[in-house]
């Protein structure tokens, strides 16, 4: 059975979770935190980050990676259209939003959920990097009613764990919510009623304390 090794907190752990429950696939969660990673979990993710796959046939680090091999083992299930170009355009949509949204507003993350500070210098670049990159990613997003047309697919594991931090982390900070242009709102609830989405939810949640618990030792 896959072991899926992380903490329920994360956005990037929830992303895969989210595929493996969204394509019935057993698996078996086991908590690592990051805080202080050992020899033996740099074996296995090699800057100490989660998620990572316990495999058969060894350990995977990186989520895209781990979602592209879990829809590649278990193809039963689709989580990309079968067209090629169509597939490579969700690909897209899921590189962009991490590397141009996501990462870009993860600097705002200490100050916004974890009692952090940031300066006003960086908060005015992250700023000033959003303007540029929401209306970009607007033109990929389709919210049709899915993030990337007609059908649930790995992008929307990746858009419901990852906008409502965008969203809340630069209402918090920045004092607007640089998604508040978009239908994400609607999205998140359209997709809110989904089963697997409100287990992800609910599991972040109860960890949420935990982790708070981990980064204060």
């Amino acid at each position: 059975m896959l072991k899926l090794c992380g903490f329920a907190a994360s956005n990037y752990y929830n992303k895969v979770k989210l595929a493996l429950m969204e394509k019935d696939v057993p698996f078996e969660e086991v908590l690592v935190w990051t805080t202080k990673p050992t020899e033996e979990m740099l074996a296995r993710s090699p800057l100490g980050k989660v998620p990572f796959l316990e495999t058969e046939d060894g350990p995977l680090a990186e989520s895209q990676v781990l979602v592209n091999y879990i829809e590649a083992r278990f193809p039963e299930v689709p989580l990309l259209p079968r067209d090629v170009y169509q597939a490579a355009k969700v690909q897209e949509l899921i590189t962009f939003m991490e590397l141009h949204l996501e990462l870009v507003a993860r600097e705002l993350y200490g100050a916004a959920f974890f009692g952090g500070t940031i300066s006003d210098s960086s908060k005015e670049r992250v700023r000033k990097q959003l303007a540029k990159n929401v209306p970009a990613f607007a033109r990929l997003a389709k919210f049709a009613p899915y993030i990337a047309g007609d059908s649930f697919t790995m992008a929307d594991c990746a858009a419901v764990c990852h906008l409502p931090l965008i969203s809340s982390a630069t209402k918090k900070i920045l004092g607007e919510d640089v998604l508040a242009g978009l239908p994400s709102r609607d999205y998140l609830k359209f997709l809110g009623e989904r089963a697997t989405v409100q287990k992800v939810n609910a599991d972040r949640k109860a960890s949420l304390e935990s982790f708070t618990s981990a980064l204060a030792k």
